[in-house]
């Protein structure tokens, strides 16, 4: 039996593959010069404060989503975050509230998902619930 999810994310790298091997075909947007983003595709788990410290030190951009294994709502955001992670600039971590209560206190994490956005290494959007992706890609452009 397959899983609806990991179809969609598959769906999803399959097309970014695509995608990125067109324009290295035709010399679109990566030049001769160009060095392709360094920003994982994949959401990155966070282990601790000292970790995500790192990730945000790391990377212009970073949406981290606090979750929890048994919330609807986060399990609904899923797809979302593993599209923005393939398809943006943005490095996406995750931080699972129940293993790290304490970061989640820190990142403002009332209810879950929560998402905060940090841009240069400072947290500049917060929000709590389910987002659309676009509206999501928006913030992301906004601050990069």
């Amino acid at each position: 039996m397959t899983d609806p999810l990991e179809d969609e994310r598959e769906r999803i790298r399959e097309q970014k593959r695509q995608e990125l091997q067109q324009r290295l075909e035709n010399g679109g947007e990566l030049g001769d010069n160009a060095i392709a983003s360094e920003t994982p595709s994949d959401p990155i788990v966070i282990e601790g404060e000292k970790h995500l410290n790192e990730v945000v030190g790391e990377h212009d951009v970073v949406l981290v989503d606090c979750y929890a294994d048994w919330c609807g709502p986060c399990q609904m955001l899923e797809p979302t975050i593993e599209a923005l992670a393939e398809e943006t600039d943005a490095a996406v971590a995750k931080v699972d509230v129940d293993a790290h209560q304490r970061l989640a206190q820190q990142l403002g994490a009332r209810g879950v998902p929560t998402l905060v956005l940090y841009a240069d290494g400072e947290p500049v959007e917060r929000m709590v619930g389910v987002q659309d992706q676009g509206t999501l890609e928006g913030l992301i452009e906004q601050h990069s």
